[in-house]
């Protein structure tokens, strides 16, 4: 914040795509560094940015001239005029516009954003997160948390129901056709492992062998190289492995350099898949996360 009030100090109108511009020079940010994105697909650069003119205009050190556009105000110069290290939310904290814009209205809802309040509050004296920042840590904390549930129910599952989960999870990826059609078991193995074949695409143009196999350990190059061995028999130009464990170093190097193609999916991939793709879980709630729409208050 303290970088974007400086670069506001010569009392002109400035420009959000300028700020970006010159704080991107100011930080010495590569391109790529500039282009990183969160887990949503949001640019974290301008996102982070975008918040520090947002709580400097809620604090009355900016002021949003027009869209897209501010200028610094005589509280901003008075602040950069205390010569301030860094500009916190905390230092922000005792302007009242911006208490007043953080804090709940009433009661009610104070008791029911309390825990909420508490983590934001934690966070606001950090300063190290964007609030989109603090949302999206949240998000990917509860998906690793139900990814590893998900794991640990499909390692106790039966070989039979894992068969008939491997097959659900490649539909809904949008292999094959139909449950029934889709996929077809052609040996089993008895080691609670399972062969099948799935068609590509609902045509059928071409089908992808498969192999999947519950595993506590880790599958090294040698079963995989059986596996391969296996395509090449069939004459078969894809192949999917499926465990419950992890690869080798060495399986996952060897598949790289090898014909046909083999695609390699760990424990964590396939809970991965199950939520990604609605398998054995449910949706819980949903947040629609809002802007404003600069366009609707544009008056040119």
């Amino acid at each position: 914040m303290l970088p974007l009030l400086e670069l506001t100090a010569d009392g002109a109108e400035h420009s959000m795509r300028d700020a970006r511009d010159r704080l991107a020079i100011k930080f010495g940010l590569s391109e790529e560094e500039q282009n990183a994105l969160l887990p949503s697909g949001q640019r974290i650069f301008p996102n982070r940015v975008g918040w520090a003119r947002t709580y400097l205009v809620t604090a009355r050190a900016l002021d949003a001239t027009r869209r897209g556009f501010f200028r610094i105000t005589e509280r901003g110069r008075t602040l950069l005029d205390e010569k301030p290290q860094r500009i916190t939310v905390k230092l922000l904290q005792r302007f009242p516009e911006f208490v007043e814009a953080l804090l709940p209205r009433d009661k009610h809802e104070e008791e029911v954003s309390s825990d909420a309040n508490s983590a934001n509050g934690s966070l606001m004296a950090e300063d190290k997160q964007t609030p989109e920042e603090v949302l999206e840590g949240a998000y990917q904390n509860l998906r690793r948390q139900t990814a590893t549930e998900l794991l640990l129910r499909v390692k106790k599952s039966s070989a039979a129901f894992f068969e008939h989960l491997v097959v659900e999870v490649l539909l809904a990826m949008g292999y094959g056709g139909s449950l029934k059609e889709a996929g077809s078991a052609i040996g089993r193995s008895g080691d609670e492992g399972i062969d099948g074949i799935i068609k590509e695409d609902r045509l059928g143009l071409d089908v992808i062998y498969l192999q999947a196999k519950k595993w506590e350990g880790t599958v090294g190059r040698p079963e995989i190289q059986k596996f391969v061995g296996a395509l090449h028999g069939k004459r078969a130009k894809k192949g999917v492995f499926i465990t419950t464990g992890t690869f080798s170093a060495e399986a996952i190097e060897y598949v790289g350099n090898i014909d046909p193609k083999v695609v390699l999916i760990d424990g964590r991939h396939l809970a991965e898949f199950m939520i990604d793709f609605n398998v054995g879980v449910t949706e819980s709630s949903v947040y629609q996360v809002k802007r404003i729409d600069s366009d609707y208050f544009g008056e040119e």
